[in-house]
């Protein structure tokens, strides 16, 4: 894994996660600095180029750690919340929001997990009911496992806490250290999938659809509990022939009487994030298409209700209905 600098915020020089993260990348230039956003808030930078060449941030991250949950993100098992270790993604899909909200396309790796940890409890312990924590919002939570020590530093720390539920969202075949560990009744390990003929023309650098089943295909064999998201739904014509084979490719590999949930959301992004994108990307097709907004949500007009109905017919006749939701 290769960067082409890593910038360090003084306060966390002497971090122990920092001090191995150095060691790993002991050939990349090292750039001290007081505060990340000197970099990564920069004024004047270009997400798509800097994607091309990225640098690594390590920093400390401040105030507020875990954040409740966007409405009907994830299922319904809890109050639901989320926490970024991670900002921005190794992975470079087209329609990703991250681009969009981002300037920057620099990987910002907030090494403080106590701190994480810490707002997790506290949040466990202010609620009566379960919890639900959801990784992998603002980055994708195994790509950079060699590196970010997340798995290693959340399972053992989750395994102590099994009143409350972490879900690991990727795209990513990183599952070694999950397979080192013996797998924890609340851990769900969750993977985005989209038909082939969508990942290769928008999933840049994301390992292939048959990867990512064989990843996710050894975690179910070895009693971890995984997820399937078919997301983001792009509507277009030939779409639904397109999911019936995901779906049958999908479930060839994997149990879906053993998995822990399904779920289907369509493409749907911020407006003003859609207008960063075409920004980017003017020549993207996919950018280009006829768009509904509402409530200052922006989809594709080929999609919607009719066409997830259509895709929810075709998965129930795979996945029972009390493993399914659908994503808002």
């Amino acid at each position: 894994m290769k960067f082409s600098a890593v910038y360090i915020e003084r306060a966390i020089a002497e971090h122990e996660l920092t001090q191995r993260i150095i060691a790993r990348v002991s050939e990349t230039p090292v750039i001290t600095i007081d505060r990340y956003g000197e970099v990564f808030n920069r004024a004047g930078q270009n997400f798509r180029i800097q994607k091309r060449a990225p640098a690594l941030i390590l920093a400390k991250k401040h105030g507020k750690t875990v954040l409740p949950a966007p409405e009907g993100y994830g299922f319904e098992q809890g109050r639901g919340f989320y926490f970024s270790h991670m900002l921005n993604c190794l992975y470079d899909c087209r329609y990703c929001f991250l681009q969009g909200m981002y300037r920057s396309a620099h990987y910002v790796l907030f090494v403080n997990y106590e701190d994480f940890m810490a707002g997790i409890d506290a949040e466990a312990l202010s609620h009566d009911e379960g919890t639900v924590f959801y990784s992998g919002y603002d980055c994708d939570s195994l790509a950079m496992e060699p590196i970010s020590a997340f798995c290693e530093s959340f399972i053992p720390f989750f395994a102590n806490r099994p009143a409350s539920i972490l879900e690991v969202r990727t795209k990513s075949t990183q599952v070694r250290q999950l397979l080192d560990f013996q797998p924890i009744d609340n851990c769900v390990v969750a993977m985005s999938f989209t038909p082939e003929a969508a990942s290769k023309r928008w999933e840049h650098k994301v390992p292939n659809l048959s990867k990512r089943l064989q990843a996710m295909k050894k975690l179910q064999r070895s009693g971890w509990k995984i997820a399937v998201r078919f997301e983001p739904v792009i509507g277009e014509a030939g779409v639904e022939a397109e999911y019936e084979r995901l779906f049958s490719q999908t479930f060839s590999a994997l149990s879906a009487d053993e998995l822990h949930s399904v779920s289907l959301g369509e493409f749907r992004l911020p407006a003003q994030f859609h207008k960063n994108l075409v920004k980017l990307y003017p020549d993207e097709d996919l950018l280009a298409r006829e768009t509904v907004q509402h409530d200052g949500m922006l989809s594709l007009a080929a999609g919607g209700e009719a066409l997830l109905e259509a895709l929810e017919d075709r998965l129930f006749s795979y996945v029972d209905r009390s493993r399914y939701y659908r994503c808002a």
